[in-house]
């Protein structure tokens, strides 16, 4: 008999041992994370007492799995274009937290005597705060749709893309660079390069995709498409230098903006939840006791350092960046954490040899601390506001609250403005496109004609340089033509002569642009004159901006660009299924629209709305409810509620959080007996004893009294006739019943001197 792999053993120990653990804190109402982190310490090597996993390294691979999809996962609920419309408030927050809790860990690690590069990637560590902690803490606790938690993730996702200029950044200290040179400048634009191509390839070509096969598509290709998308983005990342995980959010942002998104959320959720629960058994893993106790002040300072320097600092932050005091104490004191980035550059410490082999461990007990009290902080964070709230004078307070480095300018943007905005923005999108296909041509087809004709190098870059220029030429062209004839540029031409020559500028520089596109293409596969190849490259442009063909095929792409990146809210306009035009408004109050989900198993099914009595009870207002691709607006009193259903519900933090909570209390209890209650098929005979000889179907109380259904009388060996309430039971009629055992046993008794035979 083989024996089983030592994956599947660790495995099997793993979610027993979790499911055990996670069932126990499901009881004591604790956040399941935390339950994950226990369970992993329970199965870590360093417990010699209990069963422990015996490979780490195939535990740790899919514990990177899970992270991958976690973020895949925030990814699909938290896009890109949520960041934007958040303008500059994220960045000032998130450069305002870096800046001080990095300063915070280099100062805590001189403290303690440790070496200057220990100090400075300390002081990197405690300046990550863990994106997937926090997630599943809000999840858990039902925060993902509360006001302060969107400010909380648009730092969260910055956080981790400035953590790979970070580390770049590390690595030039370390190895005696300067790093504020080149290195450092080329790591942010090749973060800028990237995202924007991948943003605009993966918003051109994935709902093109998903709506050329949508007829093809179930439930199961759905899952498997959108995976090996996530997968072959985590691929593509980490080629080009960046973690899965990071992929696998860009990946999740451009699936966002698809009308499958919501679909591809549910059902991925289930293989996020597994992987999700291998990587923070994982984390509970790394816990050493005995680094615990050998470094025990230091990890309670550093932890201590984390837990006030993101309460003081986070919170100031969130201040500047424009929230509220309520607001931003919530969201400093959830950021309390360090977690997945913070291994990542303590590992790279390690792999440099430049960091003490004691400060891996340190840190990831101390993720683990944070991390167990991650949600603890954020239940905190409102009794503290409270508290501050009752000894601070009033003026201060209000002080406090307008405290911002980001309020919008209520002045109107002038022509100026908006249109130099507009072409920079065009410009730098179609320059990135236009270099992404000149590297994958030079890179992949200019090899491969050259090896197809051999002995004709000069005609294979001849062809390889032909075809590079006609896939770039729309994007050239976009450069060159749009917003010639915007309204903002004929407003400008017409409104002063002396903007004439400043318009024409423009123009003349996005020609050079284009122009040294074409000059480069020639430049590297010809050997003419520079002379030569810049009249070439020009005139090669001027086609291109005469060409109506072009034009057509630029505006085409244009606009499916455009229909891709809105069709989500497309989709939810024509069903009605858009927010409110008022939630804007709500947002700058203490109030805001969330949706709540009617779970299958609630008592609230079935009830209308003046049953449920929200407004009394928890104060929150129904505006509308959502069922399927229906929209019921402003509803009434007499509307029910079904499973499924989505209330779009007004009011502040604490009537929503109040309202969930009686949700998941409000849940119809398992039946314990379940198994007991299966319906039976069997038949009686009525003879002469039967005591229903002679009565009508409600006569004989079969329903009302015995809890059975009479469902026809046999005619013959295969024809049932229907028994309808006036016909009356003849001798010999043979009835077939549907009831439960005890309700046919019931009968059976009632029916007793009868010959009547029961077949089960």
């Amino acid at each position: 008999m083989s024996e089983v792999p030592t994956l599947i053993n660790d495995l099997a120990l793993i979610l027993i041992v979790a499911s055990t653990v996670t069932l126990l804190f499901k009881k004591l109402k604790q956040p399941l994370v935390l339950g994950y982190i226990m369970a992993g310490f329970i199965v870590s090597p360093h417990m010699p007492y209990t069963m422990t996993v015996m490979d780490t390294v195939d535990i740790k691979t899919w514990a990177d799995i899970g992270v991958m999809f976690l973020l895949f996962s925030l990814g699909l609920d938290f896009s890109f274009k949520k960041i934007i419309k958040m303008g500059i408030t994220p960045v000032i927050t998130t450069l305002t937290i870096i800046f001080a809790m990095m300063t915070l860990g280099i100062v805590v690690g001189h403290a303690f005597d440790w070496k200057r590069m220990d100090c400075i990637f300390l002081g990197g560590m405690l300046a990550m705060s863990s994106t997937t902690i926090i997630y599943k803490a809000f999840t858990d606790m039902g925060l993902r749709q509360q006001k302060f938690a969107q400010p909380v993730m648009s730092v969260l996702i910055l956080e981790d893309i400035l953590a790979i200029v970070m580390m770049v950044m590390l690595s030039a200290i370390a190895s005696g660079n300067n790093p504020d040179g080149g290195e450092m400048i080329g790591s942010v634009v090749k973060i800028g390069f990237f995202l924007v191509l991948w943003f605009v390839v993966g918003i051109f070509a994935v709902p093109w995709f998903l709506r050329s096969t949508r007829k093809l598509i179930n439930n199961e290709t759905l899952l498997i498409v959108s995976l090996g998308l996530c997968c072959l983005m985590a691929v593509v990342s980490t080629k080009v230098g960046f973690s899965s995980a990071f992929g696998a959010f860009v990946m999740g942002s451009i699936l966002a903006e698809t009308i499958e998104a919501a679909k591809i959320e549910k059902l991925v959720a289930p293989v996020k939840d597994l992987f999700g629960a291998v990587f923070f058994v994982s984390v509970g893993m790394l816990v050493d006791p005995n680094i615990i106790v050998e470094y025990a002040v230091p990890i309670a300072v550093l932890v201590l350092t984390i837990l006030l320097g993101q309460s003081i600092f986070g919170t100031f932050g969130f201040l500047i960046g424009g929230q509220s005091l309520k607001s931003a104490m919530r969201c400093g004191f959830s950021m309390a954490q360090i977690g997945e980035f913070s291994f990542i550059i303590a590992s790279l410490g390690l792999s440099l040899h430049v960091t003490g082999e004691f400060l891996y461990p340190v840190v990831v007990a101390v993720s683990v601390i944070t991390t167990f009290l991650t949600p603890y902080m954020i239940r905190l964070s409102v009794p503290s506001y409270n508290v501050l709230e009752r000894h601070l004078p009033k003026t201060w307070v209000r002080a406090l609250n307008n405290i911002t480095l980001s309020h919008p300018s209520s002045a109107p943007k002038s022509n100026w403005h908006s249109l130099i905005a507009q072409m920079a923005r065009i410009t730098l999108i179609y320059s990135i496109l236009s270099v992404a296909t000149i590297a994958l041509m030079f890179t992949f087809f200019l090899p491969f004609i050259r090896r197809m004709m051999p002995g004709m190098h000069w005609w294979a870059n001849g062809i390889c340089g032909v075809l590079t220029v006609m896939f770039i030429a729309p994007f050239l062209r976009a450069i060159v033509m749009k917003k010639n004839h915007s309204e903002e540029f004929r407003a400008l031409w017409n409104d002063s002569r002396s903007n004439r020559m400043p318009l024409l500028v423009t123009i003349l520089v996005r020609l050079i642009i284009a122009s040294a596109f074409v000059f480069y293409i020639c430049n590297y596969l010809t050997r003419f004159t520079n002379a030569l190849m810049m009249t070439i490259a020009v005139a090669v442009v001027g086609i291109m901006i005469l060409s109506r063909g072009l034009k057509k095929q630029s505006i085409k792409m244009e606009r499916m660009f455009v229909q891709n990146l809105r069709s989500r809210d497309i989709e939810q306009q024509v069903l009605g299924l858009k927010k409110p035009l008022y939630e804007g408004h709500l947002l700058d109050r203490d109030i805001h629209i969330s949706e709540i989900e009617i779970p299958e198993n609630s008592t609230w099914s079935g009830l209308c709305l003046a049953e449920l009595r929200l407004s009394n009870r928890f104060g929150i207002h129904v505006s509308s409810i959502l069922r399927g691709h229906r929209r019921i607006n402003i509803p009434g009193g007499d509307d029910i509620v079904f499973p499924g259903d989505k209330l779009q519900v007004i009011g502040s933090d604490s009537q929503l959080a109040a309202t969930h909570a009686a949700l998941a209390v409000d849940i119809e209890p398992d039946d314990p007996d379940i198994e007991k209650r299966e319906m039976r098929l069997s038949q009686i005979i009525i003879d002469k004893h039967s005591p229903f000889v002679g009565k009508t179907l409600p006569e004989t109380g079969l329903r009302s009294e015995f809890n059975c259904m009479v469902v026809g009388r046999e005619e013959g060996k295969e024809n049932l006739s229907m028994v309808g309430p006036s016909y009356k039971m003849r001798l010999g009629d043979i009835l077939w019943i549907v009831g439960e055992d005890e309700a046919l046993r019931r009968l059976q008794e009632a029916n007793r001197g009868t010959t009547e035979k029961f077949t089960k």
